[in-house]
């Protein structure tokens, strides 16, 4: 199993640039299932979740294929409408592909889904938005099973803010009779970014990036093409990188407003960064402030960036407090960050961390999650030694040779096994 050692080397200098958004290229992967033809994308990353996706896809009968940096699916007449336990508990994101086959077919079972151990994440207002737009829903030995004569429109309130949910039943929406409207729907840019390709299929959605969308059916849909917008997750790791280290680092191909929670909260900190359209640059700070943090749904502290923010904070000047809202179990890191000599206290949802500058130090730790893994690679490039990263599998769920893209910033970093 693969393992990341990275050895403190002094600040991070260089440009690099972000990858397209995993978080978005999943759920655009599966809305593929609502047309046959030929889909094509562009600035899809090269991830063990696209990958995931991509054998999920085969699965049910559809064609998936590189062509040069173009990603291409083809979409067939389904031969199984089934999404087996063995493809969906590797990845959640694997339950959007649930949406899509009960708009289009009418039918659907879908195992419950897998995925990082950083909460419940239950699936119950997806499945209660389906019910709303009429199908009929049961959980038998494991799976979902949904089916309809055909889906019609309906006004459907979010009890809670959920990504997934409003991913979901938004795509099934788009092929049934009638108006839709969520309310209380999520707001990321991921959610913008598949409603652009939806309507580029023809879809008729408004209102995408607020918390009013409003869907009108309608009969078909067809293939088109379409470019993945840049991960922000990724482009807000990478600037953290260049901050904790002390140097400067020009992020390009991102779009800093997806990012305004955290580029405030570095601000705050005393970190000075400059921004274009599509670049960000963080620029060297002997000392930064502790800062507080609450995740919550975008706009605001993505919860995506909470665990390498509290890297950072680790080696910060003073006490930080950070607040998880959104996921009940999404201190497992802390832990691990405590073996590299940092001091935090955790409690259920809120961590108290005390930056001790300079005082990490290299060892042995286990990643958790996919956001855990980038915390403890973060913290290991200001920890004095080696620190070994294990169980690096979760790291490739979601960054796309993030190696490879910190040794060209000038880190001493390496996968091993």
């Amino acid at each position: 199993m693969d393992k990341m050692v990275v050895t403190g080397n002094g600040p991070l200098r260089g440009t690099v640039a972000a990858s397209g958004a995993k978080n978005a290229a999943l759920p655009i992967l599966f809305s593929t299932l609502l047309a046959e033809g030929e889909h094509v994308f562009k600035n899809v990353p090269k991830l063990k979740d696209i990958e995931s996706t991509a054998e999920l896809l085969q699965s049910l009968g559809c064609e998936t294929r590189w062509d040069g940096d173009t990603f291409k699916v083809v979409v067939s007449p389904l031969q199984s409408y089934e999404a087996s336990y063995d493809l969906v508990r590797k990845m959640r994101a694997s339950f959007l592909c649930m949406g899509p086959m009960l708009a289009k077919y009418g039918e659907a079972v879908v195992s419950q889904p897998g995925g990082c151990a950083i909460g419940s994440r239950p699936i119950d207002l997806h499945l209660e938005g389906f019910k709303a737009l009429g199908a009929t829903v049961t959980q038998k030995e494991g799976y979902v099973h949904a089916a309809t004569p055909k889906l019609k429109g309906a006004t459907f309130l979010f009890e809670t803010v959920t990504v997934g949910g409003t991913e979901n039943v938004m795509m099934a929406a788009t092929l049934a009779d009638g108006v839709t409207i969520l309310e209380n729907a999520a707001k990321e840019p991921e959610i913008v970014d598949l409603a652009d390709y939806l309507n580029k299929m023809g879809a008729k959605i408004t209102g995408q990036g607020t918390s009013v969308i409003r869907i009108e059916g309608v009969s078909k849909l067809k293939p088109a093409e379409h470019t993945i917008m840049a991960d922000r997750i990724e482009a807000g790791t990478l600037l953290i990188a260049g901050a904790i280290t002390k140097g400067q680092v020009t992020v390009t191909k991102c779009v800093p407003a997806h990012l305004e929670a955290l580029i405030l909260k570095m601000r705050e900190a005393g970190f000075k960064i400059e921004t274009t359209k599509d670049s960000m640059t963080i620029f060297p700070a002997d000392k930064w402030e502790a800062v507080d943090i609450t995740t919550a749904p975008h706009p605001l502290f993505p919860t995506d960036l909470q665990a390498q923010f509290m890297a950072l904070m680790t080696v910060a000047h003073g006490t930080s407090v950070i607040s998880e809202t959104v996921f009940e179990n999404r201190f497992m890191h802390v832990t691990e960050l405590t073996r590299l000599g940092s001091d935090i206290t955790p409690k259920t949802r809120v961590a108290v961390v005390r930056g001790m500058p300079g005082k990490l130090t290299g060892a042995p730790v286990m990643a958790t999650d996919l956001r855990a893994s980038a915390s403890l690679v973060l913290a290991g490039l200001v920890a004095e030694g080696e620190t070994v990263v294990n169980r690096i599998y979760h790291l490739d769920r979601g960054y796309e040779k993030l190696e490879d893209k910190l040794s060209s910033l000038g880190a001493k970093i390496r996968r091993t096994e």
